[in-house]
């Protein structure tokens, strides 16, 4: 305690930091006691959850509060009720021989309790600032006295909304007072409210940011179809018989939707998020601390100041909004030196926003192969062995000795017998047929029960993709290979041929990848197109077209059917030797039917609306042998008969491949 002693905190202060087991203060701690304790200045922290802030801030509170004076001399703003219940418990545990009250405020809590507690005599108030504001507005809750102002994460604060009633409650507070803000990010409104109320010769502390490491937390992703999500979190819970943890969603209907569904399967599960009223989720949150709950299903929002050192694991089930509230999720694992596990599912359609979060948290996130049918079957085997072992070693089975020697002596084998408790005990849990299948996107062409899945190419091993970058944008093979492993988070070596052009370039890619570059590149547009799309089938069908170097589209891996022969200049199957092949120009189209079957249109110049159409050449439209009689019937079929609008060429750029005859 000799370095917390340094600090300048008083005897009663140390041996409550004994009690509590503090050791060494954190770097946030080692500069802002002091600071608070023998300065007058202003504190500017910032520093994210979990580095000891609360501490910070609450241990110079407790020495500089007067105990004698019944009044509020320090008020600190939080965002969420769980936070301000953390807080107001931690500083409580602060006090040591101190008489100094502490009172939390916050919404969903009855205002009557709230009101005689503030009525018996209160020095600390911590609260969410739309509850404090209306005990300021009601009279009750008078802020002339106040001495220290605390905004603990200030910009989780404003990003929900708060900022007009932080500004309403600052303007009750007397101007010689002490201002804390603490904060994980600076952003501009955060700025703006630092030069605003904070004297301009503030102590900025600044803690560097713990990068997530392995050492504590182990991060893993899986890969899943969004369907096969639910069905993956049951396998990661069925072969993890020890699970502790908190699994975290996007909103508040997925987040009961969850919790019933996990609560239908057998799992002790409950869910938190905004809606909950507070006494339901103070009920929640103490089973789930007495771990009578196993998997606390949360928001963001909701798990704010759920403070549980022994978690086994966290698991994304959606990913979060951005790398911050990753780095927060994954933070409530592998605490206090123990080991954690972050879990994280991964959709397709995740790729982009999943390879966002590893760059700017700067962590890898390793793939792993989501555990199997009978990985689950053989992990629940080995526990109800152990169970039954436990059962022998303690002698717990006398009372059903009578029993099972009765059953003995009706010409039942042990084994037989053996066998048929079980089936009584755990029915079909054992049975792999009971669960269902997940599709394995891991696996090179994912076919488990999927087949194409609507497009996703899993069942070839090679997908063509088309690249909107080319000679001409002074890109070369190996820029090409670069920039997707770069933009797109892949494998380079997933990629076994690259053909480039002018303006556009052709790869050939494993199918897992392929998912990848599409999903990543899905938003990112080039001249108002995606950057990557998949080859047009006429494109990407790996064989016909050469010259110059030899054939493109595959690279000698395209199988072709061996009953089937090539193709003839004219499109017919006949044989033709490798570069003797030829083809028109797309643009020459003099000797091929237009839409419409080779009418032409002649537009009255003063019926715009209309059209008279000529001499039928070809096959008629209708069924009838001659022209319609009427000009309607004419319009019509005419409309029937032209394309659809929305067939489109799926990029401006393969269009130009038409045109282009360079190979």
């Amino acid at each position: 305690m000799e370095l917390f002693r340094a600090l300048g905190l008083s005897e009663s202060t140390l041996a409550a930091l004994a009690k509590k087991g503090f050791v060494t203060p954190s770097p946030i701690q080692e500069r802002t006691i002091p600071t608070l304790l023998n300065t007058d200045k202003d504190v500017v922290g910032q520093a994210q959850t979990g580095t000891g802030k609360t501490a910070a801030f609450g241990l110079p509170l407790i020495e500089r509060i007067d105990e004698n004076e019944k009044t509020v001399q320090a008020i600190v703003l939080c965002p969420t009720r769980e936070l301000a219940v953390q807080v107001c418990e931690e500083i409580m545990s602060f006090r040591g021989g101190k008489k100094i009250n502490v009172l939390p405020i916050y919404g969903g809590q009855s205002y009557e309790i709230q009101i005689r507690g503030l009525k018996k005599g209160v020095h600390i108030v911590v609260g969410t600032p739309g509850r404090v504001r209306d005990h300021i507005n009601k009279g009750i809750l008078r802020l002339g006295d106040v001495k220290f102002m605390v905004l603990d994460e200030a910009d989780e604060m404003l990003n929900m909304g708060f900022e007009e009633e932080v500004k309403e409650i600052l303007k009750e507070i007397p101007k010689e007072r002490r201002m804390l803000l603490f904060s994980a990010t600076m952003p501009p409104n955060i700025l703006k409210l630092v030069k605003t109320y904070i004297k301009p010769n503030y102590e900025l502390v600044e803690v560097q940011k713990q990068q997530v490491t392995t050492d504590t937390v182990d991060q893993i992703h899986y890969e899943v179809y969004d369907n096969d999500r639910f069905e993956a979190m049951c396998r990661i819970i069925d072969t993890n018989p020890d699970f502790y943890g908190i699994v975290f969603c996007k909103t508040k209907i997925e987040t009961d939707q969850l919790a019933s569904r996990l609560n239908d399967r057998g799992y002790e599960a409950e869910g938190i998020h905004g809606d909950v009223t507070q006494s339901q989720r103070e009920l929640i949150l103490r089973s789930f601390k007495a771990k009578k709950l196993r998997i606390l299903v949360a928001t963001d929002v909701a798990a704010r100041g759920i403070d549980v050192n022994d978690l086994t694991h966290v698991v994304n089930y959606r990913l979060p909004q951005d790398p911050e509230a990753y780095v927060h999720r994954i933070g409530r694992t592998g605490r206090a030196g123990k080991k954690g596990i972050a879990l994280t599912l991964v959709s397709p359609g995740d790729k982009r926003d999943f390879i966002y979060i590893q760059r700017v948290a700067k962590t890898t996130i390793r793939r792993e192969v989501l555990p199997t049918v009978e990985d689950v079957v053989q992990v629940k085997k080995n526990a109800f062995k152990k169970k039954i072992q436990i059962l022998l070693d303690l002698g717990a089975t006398d009372e059903y000795s009578e029993l099972a020697n009765e059953l003995l002596g009706e010409s039942t084998t042990h084994e037989e017998l053996v066998a048929a408790l079980l089936k009584y005990a755990v029915r079909d849990e054992l049975s792999q047929d009971n669960y269902a299948e997940v599709a394995d996107i891991m696996s090179k062409g994912g076919t488990t029960n999927r087949g194409n899945n609507g497009g996703g190419n899993f069942g070839s091993n090679v997908v063509r993709l088309f690249v909107a970058k080319g000679k001409d944008d002074r890109f070369n093979k190996g820029d090409i290979l670069d920039f997707l492993e770069k933009e797109g988070g892949i494998n380079g070596n997933s990629i076994s041929e690259i053909r480039i052009f002018d303006k556009f370039t052709f790869i050939n890619i494993e199918p897992n990848e392929a998912e990848t570059l599409l999903a990543i590149f899905s938003k990112t547009k080039g001249n108002g197109k995606p950057l990557v799309t998949r080859a047009k089938d006429r494109d990407a069908s790996g064989g016909g077209r050469s010259g110059g170097g030899g054939s493109y589209g595959g690279g000698g891996r395209r199988e072709y059917n061996s009953d089937a022969a090539p193709r003839t200049n004219s499109g017919n199957r006949g044989g033709f030797e490798q570069g003797e092949r030829s083809r028109k120009p797309y643009g020459d189209n003099n000797d091929k039917p237009s839409y419409g079957g080779g009418r032409d249109r002649d537009r009255d110049s003063s019926n715009t609306g209309s059209f008279t159409p000529k001499k039928r050449e070809r096959k008629p439209i209708s069924n009838s042998s001659s022209a319609p009689s009427d000009v309607s019937k004419a319009i019509k079929d005419f409309e029937s008969y032209i394309p659809s609008k929305n067939k489109k060429s799926n990029t401006k750029f393969e269009a130009n491949f038409s045109d282009d005859l360079s190979w």
